[in-house]
C-alpha cells in the first residue's frame, strides 16, 4: 500500500491531469496553487478554499503584445464637463414638460397607453411573474419598460 501523498504548497500537475474526486474528495487539477485571502473573518478561508477547489483557474496566455491590448478610444468628439453649452439660447427645460423652452412633444417619442391605478393594483398582484417574465432574453424593451412602470407604481 502506498504512502498517502502529505506535502504542502504548489504541486506540479501531471500530464496528462488527474481526474479530481467527488466532494470533500476533490482537488484541483489545473494546476494552480491555491490562494489564501489575508485577513479573512472567522470561517471565510475555509469557505474561500472550497469555492477555488471548485472552479477552474483561467489559463495565463502570457502574451503582452500590443497586437493583444485593445485599440484606444477614440474621445474626440465627446464634449468637455465644463465646456460652453452648444445651444446658449435654448433653456436647460427644453425637452421637459416643466419650465422654459419646448415640451416633451419635440422629443419624437411614442405616445405611451397610460396605466389607470385599477390595472396597476390588479397588476401588482403578479408583479413577481412579471419581473420573471422580463429577465427572459426573449422578452422585449417595451415590455421590461412596462413591467418597470408597473414596478415603479405598485
Amino acid at each position: 500500500m502506498s504512502q498517502p501523498n502529505n506535502r504542502g504548497g504548489y504541486q506540479a500537475p501531471q500530464k496528462p491531469a488527474m481526474v479530481s474526486g467527488p466532494g470533500k474528495y476533490s482537488k484541483r487539477t489545473d494546476g494552480q496553487p491555491g490562494t489564501q485571502l489575508p485577513d479573512a473573518a472567522y470561517g471565510e478561508q475555509k469557505t474561500y478554499q472550497e469555492l477555488q477547489r471548485g472552479a477552474p483557474m483561467a489559463e495565463a496566455s502570457g502574451d503582452l503584445s500590443a497586437a493583444a491590448m485593445p485599440a484606444p478610444v477614440d474621445l474626440s468628439g465627446v464634449t468637455p464637463l465644463g465646456a460652453e453649452s452648444q445651444f446658449g439660447n435654448e433653456p436647460v427645460t427644453a425637452g421637459a414638460d416643466a419650465g422654459l423652452g419646448p415640451g416633451a412633444g419635440v422629443l419624437g417619442l411614442p405616445d405611451q397607453m397610460p396605466i389607470g391605478p385599477k390595472t396597476v393594483s390588479s397588476l401588482a398582484e403578479i408583479l413577481p411573474t412579471l419581473e420573471l417574465m422580463a429577465t427572459s432574453p426573449m422578452a422585449s424593451d417595451e415590455f421590461r419598460n412596462f413591467v418597470r412602470e408597473v414596478f415603479a407604481r405598485s
